[in-house]
């Protein structure tokens, strides 16, 4: 049984980092795009120049601003329309998650993992955390919540691929004793998937607060007021999704969603409930124009 401590998780994340491949790095666009919009002298023009430069990725763009995702009147035929009409922020984003796509490969490991697995619950918690965003009163970017949903789980790829063996061994317990899953990798691999997720994000060089997301969606509340609003709203929506048993859902199977959770958003149970009935429809959508 593997003993956790910070400095013993540390050495696992960064000797699991550094023998890994694909995932570890992003492709060099996604980069480009980050650091151009982390940069305050970067204007629309530098983000437009960019994503025209990657056609596929110009078109997914296209697809997903063009979708029932963002209900724009009449069709969005370029990026930089886009850009005028969603700002710099929300094209950015779009074009992270659609880029980071491609991360999401790969054979499946168990009868209850696979990559695509994975894939379509991160984008139904994402779905699910944009819509709650756009209920809740408090100042939260729901393009940004939703790339948080995106690649709040991506430390379970590096977990799949650094400790496959182990990996399995942490779903099979799971799923046998009905274990908390973050126990269960605590203590077959030394770590759990947050702390792999904030190795990863850091290394991609990722906001703060999409770093603090991916590494306390489980725990919000050992956050700052200042970063514990969107990792709350991932948590709701990770909690779920995972009760709905869309895609791989064991890392918060048999949560509940609380009062105090859902006070910190801002919601009421009825908005809840409300984005719960539209995730069927919602999550066909942002499949259908974030895959391929």
């Amino acid at each position: 049984m593997a003993v956790e401590t910070a400095e013993s998780t540390q050495k696992i994340v960064d000797k699991a980092l550094s023998s890994i491949g694909d995932i570890a790095t992003l492709p060099e666009i996604t980069i480009k795009i980050i650091e151009i919009v982390e940069d305050p002298k970067s204007t629309a023009r530098d983000l437009h120049d960019i994503i025209k430069n990657d056609p596929a990725l110009s078109v997914k763009v296209l697809k997903v601003v063009n979708s029932a995702f963002y209900g724009l009147p009449g069709q969005i035929a370029s990026v930089d329309r886009a850009i005028i009409l969603l700002g710099l922020s929300a094209v950015k984003n779009i074009a992270i998650a659609a880029s980071i796509a491609r991360l999401f490969k790969g054979g499946r490991i168990s009868k209850h993992f696979s990559a695509t697995d994975l894939w379509r619950h991160s984008v139904a918690v994402a779905v699910v955390a944009h819509d709650l965003a756009m209920a809740s009163p408090h100042p939260v970017m729901a393009n940004e919540v939703f790339v948080a949903g995106m690649i709040h789980d991506i430390g379970t790829l590096v977990e799949r691929q650094a400790f496959a063996e182990k990996f399995g061994q942490v779903i099979d317990r799971c799923m046998e004793s009905e274990q908390d899953f973050l126990t269960c990798e605590r203590e077959i691999i030394g770590a759990d998937h947050q702390a792999f997720g904030v190795g990863l994000t850091t290394k991609w060089k990722f906001p703060r607060h999409l770093r603090a997301s991916v590494g306390f969606h489980h725990n919000p509340e050992a956050l700052s007021a200042e970063l514990r609003n969107m990792a709350t709203l991932i948590q709701i929506a990770d909690v779920l999704v995972c009760q709905e048993e869309i895609g791989f859902y064991l890392t918060s199977r048999g949560a509940e969603i609380t009062d105090e959770m859902i006070e910190t958003i801002g919601i009421t149970r009825e908005q809840l409930e409300e984005v719960r009935t539209n995730l069927p429809d919602q999550l066909a959508d942002a499949e259908a124009n974030l895959s391929g």
